[in-house]
């Protein structure tokens, strides 16, 4: 027949009329050489009494996976899940046994993915602060009058630590207020214009006073606050201002109170006055220090425009 070598059709295909041809002799397995085209002749093995090319039973496991087949999977199901979508981008090897992928990321054993690594969800987070002499200070609740006015001399850093992140706007325009209005009856020339004048008089005298130490006191929180930012200090200003009114009009009390009753040329006075002022600019550099996280010289540099101006306008003239 045409197309095949043999006239009586061995070797043609069974489906369409022709048949494969006869295992040559002493080939093992069935298998021989062939004189056909291999596409009609390439032996396929096969179970003993089953047609040449056919599996046992009939059916075949892998015809599904020929050409123009398809196969069918379990709804739900994914054949390709499990495998990264990229093959291990940092590793450059697969992971080793008890290993998950993201292993080259830092972890072990499956462990070790970004967010982990990272701790992501936890404050890990260093926090900068502009001096770095000390660690950085968990502010708490806004302290009440008593516990800000009584630990700015019993507990000063603490205090400044807790008030840095709060305003104290209130106490220090009250205590400004009050000094102001009993400074004018702690200096020996206004004092006697004051007794000598007519209630009027010596109530507005006070209320301009009351108001001129307010104003001056902000103004000079103001510039420590300035100061302190020039020196690479991070504190917030409301806290900075306020808390630098309360300590230069606080720490002059004792010798405003004796003033009242005393001579201004009097020595207990002078060394109270002298003493306050000592004081005033210890606490005010701790301040600085602690709101702004400054180390000592650059918070002494900051405070000391300040003291200055509280030496020449206040304590200079009252103990002159």
């Amino acid at each position: 027949m045409a197309g095949n070598r043999y006239d009586s059709g061995q070797g043609a295909d069974p489906r369409g009329g022709w048949s494969a041809p006869p295992p040559s002799a002493g080939a093992p397995g069935g298998y021989g050489q062939t004189d056909g085209p291999e596409y009609f002749t390439a032996p396929h093995r096969g179970a003993p009494g089953s047609a040449a090319g056919e599996p046992a039973g009939g059916h075949d496991p892998y015809a599904a996976d020929q050409p123009g087949h398809t196969r069918a999977f379990p709804v739900g199901s994914d054949p390709y899940a499990g495998e990264p979508p990229y093959p291990y981008p940092d590793q450059g090897y697969p992971p080793q046994d008890g290993e998950g992928y993201g292993a080259g990321y830092g972890g072990e054993h499956g462990q070790g993915g970004y967010g982990q690594e990272q701790g992501y969800g936890q404050d890990n987070v260093a926090v900068y602060r502009a001096g770095g002499q000390s660690a950085p200070h968990a502010a708490g609740p806004r302290p009440t009058w008593r516990e800000l006015l009584v630990g700015i001399f019993r507990s000063p850093a603490a205090t400044f630590d807790r008030t840095r992140d709060h305003q104290v706007w209130l106490p220090a325009l009250t205590v400004s207020l009050i000094y102001g209005a009993l400074a004018v009856l702690g200096i020996g020339l206004t004092r006697d214009d004051v007794f000598d004048s007519t209630f009027a008089v010596a109530l507005t005298s006070m209320l301009a006073a009351a108001v001129g130490f307010t104003v001056a006191g902000a103004t000079l929180g103001a510039v420590t606050y300035s100061l302190a930012r020039q020196f690479g200090g991070d504190g917030p200003w409301k806290s900075t201002v306020g808390l630098a009114v309360l300590i230069g009009w606080t720490t002059d009390v004792p010798r405003l109170l004796l003033a009242l009753v005393l001579p201004s040329d009097n020595v207990v006075v002078q060394a109270v006055g002298w003493a306050s002022w000592l004081v005033c600019a210890a606490l005010l550099t701790t301040m600085v220090r602690r709101v702004h996280d400054l180390p000592w010289g650059k918070a002494a540099g900051a405070a000391a425009l300040q003291l200055a101006a509280l030496l020449v306008l206040i304590k200079l003239p009252t103990l002159g």
